[in-house]
């Protein structure tokens, strides 16, 4: 029997303690320390787990653990992986994995220099829903994909580092990226700060990205809305999709669409017909997206194989972002996406 991977968490404000308690549930992990400059989010902690030691050093943690998973704000994720690797420990770090490129880059060579895992907490991609979307894009059943429309949105959490599409955005260009099995090309990105102008962070950005092949997606995202929204609308040239990830029935298969006659030049009229199909409940076998992402990493470190969200992956998402960041300061210019070769 393998044996256990002990796992040390940083940061168990929001998103950590759910990071804990799908390590502390795998088979195949020991979740052995948690660390924190909080010590209240550390009794706490202690009390649901109490054969968990809890530290507010890093330096102990990072003698008692063979991977490390990093939960902190965007702006500590270079230095605190940095210190991991440079230990000779594995890597799980939120999204996105680090305020800029070429802190990304450094650590993808730091990992790959040491034979390391390095993962990106990209949730989505682990999503059972987000999985079937993209074999029924795969496998040609909607047909030729035209455009996509997402919005997700919610009151709130503000972030004290990052503006709204450094936060949101990297779920939807991770899924998108998966989805399509390819890269966007062009972004231009446009947004308004209401709230805290002080440091100028966009509460809502409108996000539009074009694929290859000319697949359009725009993208709404807030930190300013009544109702929280996760929903993501496909139309293909044989079918639409809508993937709503808070509705019980998540995606939603129509047999709907447009088909147009060959074209007469002695018409006088364009003419086209409207299909309205059967509307289908897509079955899904689910799986908590974090508990699959939690067992993947760990999978990862005991074979040795790629995660699904490397560091590449998670550099990808950066690049989109970092041209977006540029076309939201310019003026919602149209840019040409540059990507590591």
């Amino acid at each position: 029997m393998t044996q256990r991977t002990k796992v040390g968490i940083v940061g168990v404000g929001y998103w950590g303690p759910k990071l804990a308690r799908n390590f502390h549930d795998l088979p195949t992990a020991a979740l052995s320390i948690v660390a924190d400059l909080n010590s209240q989010r550390l009794a706490e902690i202690k009390k649901l787990y109490p054969e968990v030691e809890v530290t507010n050093s890093y330096a102990e943690m990072l003698q008692k653990v063979d991977a490390v998973v990093i939960a902190t704000p965007v702006n500590a994720h270079f230095n605190l992986a940095r210190q991991a690797l440079e230990a000779g420990k594995h890597v799980l770090v939120e999204k996105p994995i680090t305020s800029n490129l070429d802190q990304a880059n450094k650590l993808i060579e730091l990992a790959d220099h040491s034979k390391l895992t390095l993962m990106v907490g990209h949730t989505f991609e682990f999503n059972p829903a987000v999985e079937a979307v993209r074999d029924l894009i795969q496998s040609g059943e909607l047909g030729t994909i035209y455009y996509m429309n997402s919005t997700r949105a919610n009151l709130g959490l503000l972030q004290p580092d990052i503006n709204v599409m450094w936060d949101l955005a990297p779920h939807d260009i991770s899924i998108l990226c998966y989805i399509l099995g390819s890269n966007p090309e062009y972004v231009s990105a446009t947004g308004v700060t209401y709230i805290n102008r002080r440091k100028n962070l966009a509460e809502v950005v409108y996000l539009n990205l074009t694929f290859p092949e000319n697949i359009l997606v725009n993208s709404r995202l807030s930190w300013l809305d009544p109702v929280k929204q996760r929903r993501l609308t496909i139309v293909g040239s044989k079918k639409m999709l809508v993937y709503d990830d808070i509705a019980d029935d998540k995606v939603m298969i129509y047999d709907k669409g447009v088909e147009v006659p060959p074209y007469s030049v002695t018409e006088e009229e364009f003419k086209a017909s409207y299909r309205h199909g059967e509307e289908k409940v897509y079955a899904l076998k689910w799986i908590e997206p974090l508990k699959a992402e939690c067992s993947h990493f760990v999978e990862c470190i005991q074979t040795g194989q790629t995660p699904r969200s490397d560091g590449r992956d998670g550099a990808k998402v950066l690049s989109v972002l970092e041209m977006a960041q540029r076309s939201l300061e310019n003026g919602a210019v149209t840019l040409r996406i540059e990507y590591n070769k």
